[in-house]
């Protein structure tokens, strides 16, 4: 369940504004204006650790981003559950299907850590666009680069070995072997969690 969060987490370097800022900026530049419009419109909130953002079935209103935390999504198929992806911190969330198209999810999205996330609806985000049009086209620019990550994710999936994905890991969240289950990890890489032992042992013994 989530509680609304009215104060800062002073264990960051970073206050939650200024996380979302430069997750933004990467996009375009922003004024000063521009700045305070996304500060004013943000609804920060706090959830515990194995709480559920989203769970199959259920139609998502709410778009997240990662200001602190981890979230982990998954398919549950045959009562197995198939990791597909883990948000960290500056990461957006987005059930793209339930947001935009009101489908049910098919998916689950779960905390892995106590989090921090800022959570938004498709109709503040259509005020926000009222307000200054350009904060929509950084909006579709940033859809459009996370659907590049998504593809460059597949295609390298598709196309390369366990140890492959594994080392990619290590290059791009190596984080996640400190803050994430070795069982999620393992089925993240689409291995059982005794292979993952065996790479990781090859690896380190190199």
């Amino acid at each position: 369940m989530a509680h609304h969060l009215n104060t800062h987490d002073p264990s960051k370097n970073k206050s939650p504004e200024q996380e979302i800022i430069d997750y933004i900026s990467k996009f375009a530049p922003l004024t000063q204006a521009e700045i305070q419009d996304i500060i004013d419109s943000l609804n920060i909130r706090i959830y515990k650790k194995g709480d559920f953002l989203l769970k199959e079935g259920q139609v998502s209103d709410l778009c997240f981003f990662v200001l602190k935390g981890c979230v982990r999504q998954y398919y549950l198929i045959d009562g197995e559950e198939k990791t597909t992806n883990f948000f960290t911190e500056g990461d957006p969330i987005t059930a793209y299907e339930g947001t935009f198209k009101r489908l049910p999810s098919k998916f689950y999205l779960a905390c892995v850590e106590d989090c921090i996330l800022t959570a938004g609806t498709q109709k503040a985000q259509e005020e926000l666009f009222q307000k200054n049009p350009k904060f929509e086209l950084i909006c579709r620019i940033a859809m459009e680069d996370e659907l590049g990550k998504s593809q460059t994710k597949l295609a390298s999936f598709m196309t390369n070995s366990p140890e492959e994905r594994y080392l990619h890991l290590l290059d791009t969240k190596p984080e996640l072997l400190e803050r994430v289950p070795q069982y999620q990890l393992a089925s993240y890489l689409g291995i059982k969690p005794e292979s993952l032992s065996r790479i990781r042992k090859r690896i380190m013994g190199r």
